[in-house]
């Protein structure tokens, strides 16, 4: 088990080193600046859809640890749950596209997108929220309403805070998935060169400019480009990252 936990370790510094190494040397101030549009794009969506996925999601799981009962309608929840993390992020593009660009006339836009990837990510933030919430001993919930308390007020005073490191788990996977996504974004966040100054407006993140950037590149400047943006990229994600994990240990401190 230690060699398969060193190997892991290993693959994930591999792939870094890898990255960094080819990207750094190109990370100039004046190609920092070019990714400025894509970088804003980026956590505008990031955020957009995590406000718009995390009461849901949150919201579901509670339902299904702490409420829900062996009838039909919970065998339908977690039927819908099962589609939705098997269906490919290319289909939730194509639905994004067709039912909040074309049927709504939103168009290429951030709304569109954030809505797009808020669905996509569902099935991550339900499951590990869930699993976060069993977890907590059932001695809490018990003693709780010993004292007293109703079900909700134990819910939301004594399991939800319980399960805070697991929920902020769930939404740095959600966040890697938002960031990481290209097929959906493409086809609903557009790929306009441009910095977002609403969320009406298109714009294009930094994973599809990494996509247009090594579908194009035929000079070694280009991959450079490529490598550089693949770089800042990865900065982005760790450094969300590190902000959910700092944010975890003061709520856990407090």
């Amino acid at each position: 088990m230690l060699l398969c936990a060193l190997v892991a370790c290993g693959v994930l510094l591999w792939i870094l080193g890898f990255v960094l190494l080819g990207g750094l040397p190109a990370m100039t101030i004046t190609f920092m600046r070019s990714l400025a549009p894509q970088a804003l794009a980026t956590l505008y969506l990031t955020f957009g859809a995590l406000i718009i996925a995390m009461p849901i999601g949150v919201g579901c799981a509670v339902y299904l640890s702490e409420y829900a009962h062996q009838n039909r309608l919970l065998a339908a929840i977690r039927f819908a749950i099962q589609c939705l993390a098997s269906i490919p992020s290319i289909i939730y593009g194509l639905f994004g596209m067709v039912f909040f660009g074309i049927a709504f006339k939103w168009g290429f836009s951030l709304l569109t997108g954030m809505l797009t990837v808020s669905i996509m990510v569902l099935p991550t933030l339900i499951a590990t929220t869930e699993e976060a919430l069993r977890a907590v001993p059932m001695t809490l919930r018990e003693g709780s309403l010993a004292l007293g308390a109703g079900k909700l007020r134990t819910t939301l005073r004594i399991v939800l805070p319980c399960a805070l490191p697991g929920i902020l788990t769930a939404a740095i996977l959600s966040i890697g998935r938002i960031v990481g996504e290209t097929a959906a974004i493409y086809l609903t966040v557009g790929t306009m060169l441009k910095i977002p100054h609403s969320v009406m407006s298109s714009g294009r993140t930094l994973s599809v400019h990494l996509y247009l950037l090594a579908k194009e590149a035929v000079t070694p400047d280009a991959f450079s480009q490529a490598y550089a943006t693949a770089a800042l990229l990865m900065i982005l994600v760790v450094g969300i990252n590190l902000m959910v994990r700092l944010s975890s240990g003061k709520n856990r401190a407090a």
